[in-house]
């Protein structure tokens, strides 16, 4: 959907941006003619600072370049240090799709943490897709290797990302020294109703005890299959 996340990101001043499904390259030029890049987004964005962590990455161009797929911070304040960790399945540089429906036959999981230097802690994961939002025994265990990232951290902490699960879950479960904005809103829905017609609160914004709130919102502008979820924070 070329050129729809740079609008929305060219129309709202946000301070930090934790993205999924990321893509950048070293033919970023050649690359940005189809997809809005991570230094597309940058520039959108005006934010100067960015830690990544790719899923897979595919080769472009007959093998001439690769590009890359992931979890992205982007930040207005300097990164003091990043952690990147593997929860799950494997990283190849070299994905190959099945040719029945299109999807990647397998890729890594991995979270992404940056320490900033306000102190404010970072952590986004793109979590362990299953079928049902419900989970299973593998979810909690990615779940678990997510939260030791970020359970025994000092000062303040945001989480978020597409978990690809519902409150509900158990996996949510190692997530409860955290409050999940999503829950506390009362969002029935962050999906876009353009592949699932169930309502399904699969996105997630966490924060630690101590950081104040406010406008937390579920945008409607169409930027993915997944609507964007921002809030306001003071730590």
């Amino acid at each position: 959907m070329k050129g729809a996340l740079t609008r929305f990101l060219k129309e709202h001043d946000y301070d930090i941006v934790c993205l999924q499904e990321a893509v950048w390259s070293e033919a970023d030029d050649f690359l940005g003619h189809f997809v809005d890049t991570v230094e597309d987004l940058k520039v959108a964005s005006g934010l100067e600072y960015d830690a990544r962590v790719s899923n897979w990455g595919i080769d472009l161009m007959g093998g001439k370049a690769t590009m890359e797929q992931g979890n992205v911070i982007l930040s207005r304040y300097p990164i003091e240090s990043v952690e990147k960790k593997h929860i799950a399945g494997e990283y190849s540089g070299k994905m190959e799709f099945d040719n029945k429906n299109g999807a990647a036959d397998d890729q890594g999981y991995y979270a992404l943490k940056v320490k900033l230097v306000n102190g404010l802690t970072v952590l986004t994961y793109h979590g362990y897709w299953m079928p049902d939002p419900f989970g299973n025994e593998e979810t909690v265990r990615c779940m678990r290797e997510t939260a030791d990232m970020i359970r025994d951290e000092k000062g303040p902490i945001l989480m978020c990302g597409d978990l690809n699960i519902i409150a509900e879950s158990p996996a949510m479960r190692e997530l409860d020294f955290l409050t999940d904005l999503t829950v506390e809103t009362g969002t029935k829905q962050t999906l876009m109703n353009l592949k699932f017609v169930k309502d399904v609160a699969c996105d997630h914004i966490l924060i630690s005890d101590g950081i104040k709130w406010s406008n937390f919102e579920v945008h409607k502008e169409l930027v993915s299959d997944h609507a964007a979820v921002s809030v306001e924070i003071e730590i």
